[in-house]
This record gives C-alpha cells, structure tokens and sequence, in this order.
C-alpha cells in the first residue's frame, strides 16, 4: 500500500495544486486576482478557478451598502460654533471591472478610505455653514446635504463608490446660543401674544361702537317716528276739537243760545282735568274774572279761524 502511494505521489500533488485553484466567493463580494503582483481579472460569487501557485486573491471587495456616523465641528459665518451628528450610506458605484479595480487599488485599506471619505464630507458641509449665519443653519439640512452630494460625487466616482444617502441627525450649538435663541423664540412669542391680544381688543372695541352707533341711529330714527306719530296725534286732536267745538256752536245757534257757554264749560272742565291728574304738580293759572275773559276771547278766535278755513 506504501508503495503504492510512493509510485503514485505525483498523481497526489497534482490533485492537491489542482484543488488548491478552487476559490468561492461570498454573495456579496467580487475578488480581485493579481499574478506576480499585477491585476488579473476579478471572480464574482460562486466557485471559481484560479491558477494555483500563480493567481493570488489580492482583496476581496464588498459590494454591498456600507454606513458610517459622523460627529464633528463646523463654524458659521457669524463666530458660532454648531456641532453635527450625521449618517453616511455609501457603497461600490457598479460591479463593472473598472469600477472593481478602483476600488481595490486605489487605498492601501478600508481604513485609508474611510478617513479620506469622512474628511472629505465634513470639509464640504464646513465649506457650506462657514457662509451661512447660525439663524440660518437649522432650516438648511436638504440644502447642506444636496452641497456635499455634489461636492464629492465626482471624487467618490473616481475611487469607484457612490455616495447613496448623507442624514443629518442631530444639528446642536454651544449652550450659551442654546439659551440666547431660547430667550427670541420665548420674546418673540410673547410680542405675538401681546399684538394678537391688542387686535382682539381692537376689534372688541370696534365692534362695541359700531353696535352703539347703530344702536343710536335706530334709537334716533324711532325718536323721529315718535316725533311725528306726536305731531300728527296732536294736529288731529287739536282738529276733533274745533270740529266739536264748531258742531256745538251751530247747534246752539241754531237753539238761539249763547255759544259762549260752550267755552266757559271746556274751562272749567280743563281746571278740573288739572285738579284729577296733575299728581301734584303745581300749575298756574289766571283765575280772575279779566284772565278768564282773555283766554274765552283767544278761544274764541281759535274757533272763528276754523269756521273760516
């Protein structure tokens, strides 16, 4: 049996080499095969064959999506010291061979690269809050993170990625500008609060003396009516009167009495009209037997004006 393996050892290294040039490669990956030191060709997922002893795997290349956290410092026009929190997603820009080949050669190391690549995107977003004033920098995430995609797509390309997605998690400043907009956002409000109220009050009042204005206006125009209603209830009363009046004149005439009784009777009853309803109330009048014959005789020509009409 010994000697059996001994005849046949050549057939056995053989074997051996020829199993050695099998390589498998992770889902996800793609190799890189280099011969004496130099680029080959690359070996996607799957068993694949490389020449034993002369095709090494140089590196491995992952293409799948890679993220990393930023946390860094960035100044504002204006001296203000803001500070990012921030989430970089980035990846291989295709599985072409040429995009392969930068990405395997072009840093010594992932950690090369990613130094370059973070320092490359904290640059461009200092670059963008060093022309902009602290004010300005909380409302400008969309418009810092659009400043860095086209600041380094370019470079990111020529080393063979492609920068997928940058968030902005966290945008802080030092404690005492912390406090100083605490103190505008609370003044600011309060100047709000007191200009809605003074326009509430405005508006009350305006309200107020308009519905007053009206109220006069509708109390003035009802004062008018009333005054008119008065006016007429007073002519008619005063017309009823000498129609009365004339009516019982001619009807004593017509008996051959004196018409003067008529009115000597309305004056007495006028007295005690007053008398009944005065309600205390103190009226004068002219009693005496020359007032009495005044007020008949202007009586009197009252009635003769309305005979004439």
């Amino acid at each position: 049996m010994a000697a059996t393996i001994l005849q046949f050892w050549w057939i056995i290294a053989l074997a051996l080499i020829a199993f050695s040039g099998l390589v498998t490669v992770n889902q996800g990956t793609i190799a890189v095969i280099t011969m004496f030191g130099k680029y080959q060709r690359i070996l996607r997922p799957g068993l694949n064959f490389k020449i034993p002893l002369l095709e090494q795997v140089y590196k491995t290349v992952s293409i799948q999506n890679r993220s990393v956290e930023l946390e860094f410092q960035a100044v504002t026009v204006d001296q203000a010291n803001v500070y990012f929190k921030s989430m970089l997603l980035y990846s291989v820009i295709n599985q072409d061979e040429e995009s392969i080949k930068n990405v395997a050669f072009k840093f010594i190391s992932d950690k090369d690269l990613m130094q370059a690549l973070i320092r490359t995107v904290e640059g461009s977003i200092r670059a963008f809050v060093a022309t902009k004033k602290q004010a300005e920098i909380l409302t400008l995430r969309k418009e810092i993170i659009d400043f860095v995609k086209e600041q380094i797509d370019h470079s990111l390309e020529s080393w063979g990625y492609h920068l997928q997605d940058l968030q902005i998690n966290d945008i802080t400043f030092d404690k005492a500008i912390l406090d100083s907009m605490s103190r505008v956002v609370a003044s600011n409000n309060l100047k709000a609060a007191a200009e809605n109220e003074g326009q509430a009050l405005l508006i009350t009042k305006t309200k107020a003396a308009e519905a007053e204005g009206n109220a006069i206006k509708i109390s003035a125009e009802a004062e008018k009516i009333a005054a008119q209603l008065r006016g007429q209830g007073v002519a008619l009363f005063r017309e009823e009167v000498a129609k009365g009046m004339s009516q019982a004149a001619e009807q004593m005439k017509q008996a051959n009495l004196d018409t003067n009784v008529i009115l000597f009777s309305m004056w007495t009853e006028a007295v005690k009209n007053f008398a009944e309803l005065g309600k205390g109330n103190m009226i004068f009048l002219d009693g005496s037997p020359a007032g009495m014959e005044k007020t008949m005789k202007e009586i009197m020509g009252m009635v003769k004006m309305k005979e004439n009409q």
